[in-house]
């Protein structure tokens, strides 16, 4: 099954939700936002959304940190 992932093509055996998903990417879930087929998604929506054939998923990664330099 073949879906689009942040603009490529992306191969999975099969539909999961988009909890599995980010489980089979390593992404932790509180640090993400994901869109699903142009439509953001609530966190709590995460495990009842199923990726199926020919979705686009785009997952944005949230980085803290930094530091104030004078």
């Amino acid at each position: 099954m073949r879906i689009t992932l942040n603009g490529e093509p992306y191969d999975l055996a099969g539909p999961l939700s988009v909890t599995a998903l980010l489980g089979q990417l390593q992404i932790d879930p509180r640090r993400v936002a994901v869109e699903h087929n142009r439509i953001v998604l609530k966190r709590a929506a995460f495990a009842e959304t199923v990726v199926g054939e020919g979705d686009e998923i785009e997952i944005v990664n949230f980085d803290g940190g930094g530091e104030i330099k004078n």
